[in-house]
């Protein structure tokens, strides 16, 4: 069982500081894919990085400014394209000329894999790429770094803050949730070699852009890890009864999930039988997609 946690204290637009170095704004937007809103985290103090400013909401906007008041904010660092994480960055980059830092996505490929999330941020062109990982980014007593983690995006990157041995996961570890993996954007193979990543570096916190801070890191990512690995155990368990469709396969194997996910679910599922497939463990005549009849190789 992943060990969520899901309590988090905080008020909308109001700025609190939750670590020495950090500070958190959250946006009035909750949702079944944003649990109580997005939070947008403020690291350092002086010269600070802004991490997925959020939706365009002009209160939201005006409640970093507000909180970043006699301070200049010199990066903004977004962790993928999805609408409740890039689009105010354009906005915030206006009213305060610092530059935008993230991995651009690629259009074709992504405008199908969103159609169950909070929605995508098509138009989100950072400054400066940060694809591949590994760039270190820094001010006034603060060190980034940013990592690579593709998988529930193709251009997906989490920041580590080196000074405190933490993590701005943004939507590849949530503590309230798992992560949805939806093809042919998300994809579970690299998916899973990312958690593994982040696992080996044995972060002390975790902080998602949805919802409170994950404290006990390695057993949670390991259980984050089973339990895709149980997922897979009954997508292939499922087969062997002989339920060949996805659409089949989702209202048995997500009963305990809130109905509205089920269509997210879904496409999680399709990552698995992507990565069956690949794998050779899983044969389909046509594509693999939500329509295919899939059999066990």
């Amino acid at each position: 069982m992943i060990p969520y946690v899901r309590e988090i204290k905080f008020e909308y637009g109001v700025c609190d500081q939750v670590s020495p170095l950090i500070r958190r704004v959250v946006a009035n937007n909750p949702g079944p894919f944003t649990y109580l809103g997005t939070g947008t985290y403020i690291i350092g103090r002086g010269e600070v990085a802004v991490v997925d400013p959020g939706p365009d909401l002009p209160e939201h906007l005006e409640a970093i400014l507000a909180a970043t008041s006699g301070e200049t904010i010199t990066h903004i660092l977004i962790t993928h394209h999805h609408a409740d994480h890039s689009p105010l960055a354009g906005p915030l980059k206006d009213r305060t000329g610092a530059i935008i830092y993230g991995c651009p996505v690629e259009l074709p490929q992504a405008k199908d894999s969103v159609i169950t999330e909070a929605g995508a941020d098509f138009g989100f062109a950072p400054d400066v790429s940060l694809c591949g990982g590994g760039q270190i980014l820094s001010g006034p007593g603060w060190t980034v770094e940013a990592i690579a983690t593709p998988g529930h995006t193709s251009n997906h990157i989490c920041f580590a803050l080196r000074e405190e041995n933490a993590l701005l996961s943004g939507d590849h570890i949530m503590g309230w949730s798992t992560t949805v993996v939806s093809p042919p954007d998300g994809e579970m193979t690299a998916y899973m070699s990312s958690l593994e990543l982040i696992k080996a570096r044995e972060f002390t916190t975790l902080w998602p852009t949805h919802g409170p801070p994950i404290r006990e890191v390695t057993p949670f990512i390991a259980a984050y890890i089973d339990h895709r690995k149980e997922r897979e155990a009954q997508v292939l368990g499922a087969l062997k009864n002989g339920q060949t469709r996805i659409k089949e396969m989702v209202p048995v194997l997500y009963a305990a999930v809130d109905s509205r996910l089920h269509p997210a679910a879904a496409r999680s599922v399709l990552g698995h039988m992507i990565d069956l497939v690949n794998r050779g463990l899983v044969v389909t005549d046509g594509p693999p997609d939500l329509d295919a009849d899939f059999r066990l190789a």
